[in-house]
């Protein structure tokens, strides 16, 4: 089939892929290492510290949080796609934005089709009217929950995320603990993690970082729970030390009580292996599958039942639902299906009237 000719558009917060912590850039690091290997010409707009197979192009030489100079993310950002859409646009069969609302306003006048995977929560006040405003531009999920606060947008496809299938070594044989992976923030529940596992008395390593909107919490919440003998505070981890982790943990305790988009840490556990056990919201009843590569739990005594019952969960199992369900293989096909169908029938922008319904803006 014909070579495409892709933009992938990154955030430049972190490096592509990220360096530690950074879920969206290691999708769109494993996704363009993937569309460049199925013979595409791929060009990855990103920080200039990013390491990819594709060409690179970068508005900034280093990402934004590790970078020693202050920059406005946003004026960035802005910069970046101002260069995407206004000067380079008709070097590319398909834009794939990964910044999401940003981009609405030059994807809606642009003649190469845009597709914007959406990455984050969109519950939050005011975002699903200004998405209602581009309407029909062609939106990916990332599992079908995330939708939910906004059904009526021009929603194309759900792709789940995936990860190469050597990336992450299988381990039948774990030691003795369990592993809270991810931030230290409120909507992620870490305290709760702590907590069951000294309930359970079983040991529990923590490997997560701070984020600075999140250091009050941690120092009032967090901090005084990991004094005890079982509890284990890592820190934040690199790609190495997350996967030696993971393969090694008896299960993941992932306590989150918010409306996660999809989880990286889900399948990341489930490639080595690992089962899961997470809270019923978000996502997690669609990655995981309950009774087979975890346990989904709707109370804390659920929880305390799956800790003490991790070994009835097959670890075999575990691996092969990664291997049916998230692998890099797959995401990489669902995309140019996806890329095809869009060029195919997209020989003009699609400009939503500049009017939305009256009274949303004054509400």
């Amino acid at each position: 089939m014909k070579k495409l000719r892709i933009a992938q558009v990154a955030p430049l917060i972190e490096s592509v892929p990220p360096k530690k912590y950074g879920g969206t850039e290691r999708v769109v690091y494993n996704l363009t290492e993937g569309l460049v290997a199925a013979g595409h010409d791929v060009t990855l707009f990103a920080s200039g510290d990013s390491t990819t197979s594709a060409r690179l192009i970068s508005p900034v030489s280093t990402s934004l949080r590790l970078g020693r100079k202050t920059r406005a993310p946003i004026i960035m950002h802005m910069l970046m796609l101002a260069k995407v859409y206004e000067e380079m646009a008709g070097e590319f069969d398909i834009i794939h934005s990964h910044l999401e609302y940003l981009t609405l306003p030059f994807a809606a006048r642009s003649v190469t089709p845009t597709v914007l995977t959406m990455h984050g929560r969109l519950d939050t006040p005011d975002y699903p009217m200004f998405l209602r405003r581009y309407g029909q531009m062609p939106y990916v999920s990332i599992s079908d929950s995330q939708r939910s606060p906004v059904p009526d947008i021009n929603w194309v496809r759900t792709i789940y995320h995936g990860y190469p299938e050597n990336l992450f070594e299988f381990n039948p044989e774990p030691e003795d603990y369990f592993l809270y992976l991810g931030r230290f923030s409120e909507e992620k529940r870490p305290d709760q993690a702590i907590m069951m596992a000294r309930a359970c008395n079983v040991k529990l390593k923590i490997a997560a970082k701070i984020d600075p909107a999140d250091k009050e919490y941690f120092k009032r919440r967090i901090a005084p729970l990991l004094d005890h003998p079982l509890i284990e505070f890592v820190g934040e981890v690199d790609d190495r030390q997350k996967s030696v982790l993971l393969r090694n943990a008896k299960g993941l305790l992932n306590t989150i009580d918010w409306p996660e988009p999809f989880g990286l840490v889900m399948i990341e556990a489930m490639a080595c292996g690992t089962p899961v056990i997470v809270r019923r919201c978000g996502s997690s009843p669609e990655v995981v599958t309950h009774g087979r590569s975890g346990f989904v739990c709707d109370s804390r005594q659920e929880f305390i039942h799956a800790i003490r019952n991790i070994d009835s969960i097959s670890r075999m199992a575990c691996r092969r639902e990664f291997e049916e369900r998230f692998t890099l293989r797959h995401m990489t096909s669902n995309y140019e299906k996806l890329y095809r169908e869009l060029i195919s029938g997209s020989s003009r922008a699609v400009i939503v009237p500049a009017a939305v319904r009256a009274g949303e803006i004054a509400a």
